[in-house]
């Protein structure tokens, strides 16, 4: 009977999953998750108690739909009734505006020339007051012409000069008359004498004077009395000149002082404002870059701070003096240098202590991206799914069915080597697959491929149950933190046991919803296409329940799932899209790789301009081969890819430098020993990046005591003239991995005697490998049939048990030979002979065309119409 969903049926109401599981617990209906099935019976119950339900819904939604049409009506009026207002309201307001800016120029123009008529009056005014004092101005004898002066300052202190002249003459004016004075004081004798020395002069004067026609003594009183007068008077003015003009330098001075104070404040506060203002203008721009970069605004102010980060380092990321630190790092009884590393504890206890909030960034977090999108621009995205399983449970098999194509043929081996992406076309919905390698040697590259991933299909054979790279695969899938859907495969085999995988997944936390798990199952046969649409189904549904949505609206990025170089294209990479579109023309950088992307193609090798979220593409145009597992992402300017790729590869070539350990005291006695281990030095050039991830992982596992493989050089690229020479100047072997040497590298390998080894499966070349490690190569087993005899009849031996009487058909069958029992075509026991006789006498072989019996090592279940095969393994010498 059909089934049905409880997220069908809720999407058949109109209703949420969450709702329609609470109508569920209300009904006592077993149903655990929007995944689980419903019988027929119960969806008739919920159908029929869900139809009042509806019916009320249905006129709840009319009468809101009609109340908001009336009011979407009313609000219209409203709304035009308003602007009717506001437009007439506007009208009025421009005419009052009108009618005041009118008013306003009137009133400024009568303004204008009662300003003028006042200025004209009082320059007459000042012109009539300046001829007045002029004419009234007593004049001294003071120097009326001085130099020009370069400032105030030097005014003032010109203007002081001369009233230090001025008092000085004043004082020896005043000295002279005071002489005078004490002369007019003197004694009579002392008089007499002087006047009559003087007699004469002034006799003489006096004639003069009174020849001139003027009383003698009359004319010299008031000739005195003149000069007294005139001196008393000058005097007084220049006394009340002096002073105004001191007055007016001790004013002059203290404004000049003033203003050379409030300058000084002025500068200052306009140096604060123009500080303040270069501080908001670099807040803004750094504001509009973490938006332009879509970064999370609340985590601007987070110092990112790398493991193992130096005193100096973290000083100059914090932007505080390193004595800051080190005094910190003194007080909690850590003291450190500069140079010297600090724990992540250290750094977090520092930064609290400064007041600062940072966070501490592993290597793969400084090498990836972290973008924060609005929630309004997200939109939904096709599902990113990922297949991964043990080898050969039918992985490429599967995604062959879905596709349509042949992809496992065209594998080596069978088996896949490296990650492939494609997309599919499913009831109008988009699906974006990725083919992780199930190999061992393949775990790193499965890890990255469940980091990209939404939804894991984990493949099971129902014949061959949980393997080892199954349990890998589901702790890969639980640390990605992604849903699980299990496909058990070969379900068409005989001898396949769906009900045993489960219980098998079981013991690592895989449990099936029809059991009360989390984990659809779902039974099908790749070969045959059974469960294919189930399958999908159940992937879209899980899609539906996650809310897959990303923001295609800004710059692209995601990740380097493969990358290879092409000899005629270059460096070819193939990339998921997480966020974003990727357009052609696009300035990018993977890793330590940076270019343009030059073209693009999709899936099917179509040329396509751009790819959008969950969208796999091959681009074209890097400068280098990333490595695959890499972010990448999209820049809007060429020299800060560069730039990135530049620092991403110096601090490369730091650690990789820093990597040499140097001999000490310490490891001395460690180095002489190390020096009698033999070395094997290898050169590996492989198609894609993943590849030598592999085999690299692979010879890391191996024993190093006896030999010590080194990887002196590992590239992606054909086997070139330049790996010749290196193997040459190192004593290396030089490893191919879908890769082939060209005609110059095989002759220089000739001539030069490099030995060059080429492999299309891995695991061929680990084995290989592991042989020249240990000096020798393992020859190969091979099964060679010695003879088959046919079972007539049974019967039973006394101390045997069960023996059959058989009919040697072909060959020769042997004691010494290992034997199978084929029962219809099927291997139902694998052994050796424990008897072997001819009536009653034992023998060492039977040929063909005679009769014999044959007892086999505990196993008695034999029929007749079984055949035995007889075989022997030899060991054949290897000749590559």
């Amino acid at each position: 009977m059909a089934k049905t969903r409880v997220h069908d049926l809720a999407k058949e109401y109109g209703m949420t999953s969450k709702e329609m599981l609470g109508h569920l617990r209300t009904m006592k209906i077993p149903a655990k998750s929007a995944s689980s099935t419903l019988e027929d019976a119960y969806v008739s119950i919920v159908r029929k108690k869900l139809k009042p339900i509806l019916e009320d819904r249905a006129a709840q939604i009319e009468a809101a739909k009609k109340a908001e049409e009336e009011a979407a009506a009313q609000a219209k009026k409203a709304e035009d009734e308003a602007a009717e207002k506001e437009r007439v309201a506007a009208e009025r307001r421009r005419e009052r505006e009108r009618a005041e800016e009118e008013k306003r120029r009137a009133a400024a123009e009568a303004a204008r020339k009662r300003a003028e008529e006042e200025k004209r009056r009082a320059e007459e005014k000042a012109a009539r007051e300046r001829a007045e004092e002029e004419r009234n101005r007593v004049h001294d004898n003071a120097p009326k012409s001085m130099p020009t002066f370069t400032s105030l300052l030097d005014q003032i202190a010109q203007q002081e000069q001369v009233l230090k002249q001025q008092a000085e003459e004043a004082a020896q004016k005043k000295a002279e008359g005071q002489g005078r004075r004490e002369r007019r004081g003197e004694p009579d004798h002392a008089r007499s004498e002087r006047r009559g020395h003087s007699a004469a002069p002034r006799a003489e004067q006096g004639g003069a004077e009174q020849g001139e026609g003027r009383p003698g003594r009359k004319g010299r009183k008031g000739a005195r009395r003149g000069d007294e007068g005139e001196d008393r008077y000058s005097r007084m003015a220049r006394e009340a000149e002096a002073y105004n003009r001191s007055r007016v330098l001790d004013e002059a001075r203290e404004a000049v002082e003033e203003a050379s104070r409030e300058s000084t404040g002025r500068r200052r506060r306009r140096k604060e404002r123009r500080q303040k203002q270069a501080e908001e203008a670099a807040e803004e721009r750094r504001i509009e870059e973490a938006i332009a970069n879509d970064q999370d605004l609340s985590q601007l102010d987070t110092a990112k701070v790398p493991q193992g980060a130096t005193v100096a380092q973290l000083a100059e990321l914090l932007g505080v003096p390193a004595n800051d630190i080190i005094k910190r790092l003194f007080l909690l009884g850590n003291p450190l240098t500069l140079t010297e590393s600090m724990s992540d504890d250290l750094v977090e206890l520092v930064a609290d202590d400064l007041g600062r909030d940072v966070k501490i960034m592993t290597k793969e977090e400084e090498n990836s991206f972290t973008f924060y999108d609005d929630p309004k621009d997200l939109k939904s995205r096709p599902p990113v799914v990922t297949v991964m399983g043990h080898v050969d449970h039918g992985k490429t098999s599967l995604l062959d069915a879905i596709r349509h194509t042949g992809v496992a043929e065209g594998e080596a081996g069978g088996i896949t080597q490296a990650i492939g992406a494609s997309q599919v076309k499913i009831n109008g919905r988009t699906i974006t697959f990725i083919d992780t390698p199930g190999h061992e040697t393949f775990t790193a590259m499965r890890a990255r491929g469940a980091k990209v991933t939404d939804i894991v299909i984990l493949i099971v054979a129902a014949d061959d149950g949980v393997m080892p790279q199954t349990v890998e695969s589901i702790n890969h899938a639980k640390a990605a933190g992604v849903p699980v859907v299990v496909a058990v495969n070969k379900i068409d085999k005989p001898g396949a046991d769906p009900t045993r995988v489960r219980q098998e997944l079981t013991e690592y936390g895989v449990i099936p919803e029809e059991w009360g798990g989390q984990s659809m199952f779902v039974d099908i046969s790749a070969k045959k296409h059974v469960g294919i649409d189930n399958l999908l189904e159940a992937v879209l549904l899980e899609a539906d329940v996650l809310e897959l949505k990303a923001n295609p609206d800004t710059f692209a990025s995601g990740n380097v799932l493969e990358a290879k170089l092409d000899r005629g294209r270059g460096s070819v990479a193939t990339v998921l899209v997480t966020r974003g579109t990727l357009h052609v023309g696009d300035a990018l950088v993977a890793g330590m790789a940076y270019g343009r992307v030059r073209a693009m193609l999709d899936p099917k090798g179509n040329p396509v301009e751009a790819a959008g979220p969950s969208d796999p593409v091959e681009i074209l145009g890097l400068q280098s081969v990333p490595m695959a597992g890499d972010e990448f992402r999209v820049f809007q300017d060429d020299r800060d890819a560069r730039d990135l790729a530049d620092q991403r590869a110096l601090k490369a070539r730091i650690e990789e430098q820093n990597r040499v350990k140097h001999v000490t005291l310490e490891n001395l006695f460690d180095t002489m020993a190390d020096a009698e281990v033999k070395e094997l030095n290898l050169i590996i050039k492989a198609d894609v990046q993943g590849s030598i991830e592999a085999l690299q992982d692979s010879l890391d596992k191996m024993d190093q005591s006896e030999v010590r493989i080194n990887t002196i050089h590992a590239a992606v690229g054909a086997i070139t003239e330049t790996d010749v020479t290196l193997a040459d100047a190192s004593n290396a072997i030089i490893i191919g991995f879908g890769v082939r040497p060209d005609a110059k590298a095989r002759t220089a390998a000739e001539r030069e005697g490099v030995e060059i080894r080429t492999y299309s499966v891995i695991y061929k070349a680990i084995e290989d490998i592991d042989a020249a490690r240990i000096g020798m190569l393992k020859p190969t087993e091979q099964e060679v049939q010695t003879g088959v005899a046919e079972v007539r009849d049974t019967f039973k031996v006394p101390k045997v048990g069960i023996a059959a009487g058989c009919m040697i058909s072909e060959g020769e069958v042997s004691r010494d030979d290992q034997v199978r029992l084929v029962r219809d075509g099927i291997v139902v026991y694998e052994g050796r002979i424990a008897s072997l006789r001819r009536y009653k006498d034992d023998v060492k072989s039977v040929k063909a065309g005679f009769e014999c019996g044959i007892g086999l090592e505990n196993f008695q279940d034999i029929h007749p119409g079984d055949q035995i095969e007889a075989y022997r393994v030899e060991e054949v010498a290897r000749t590559e």
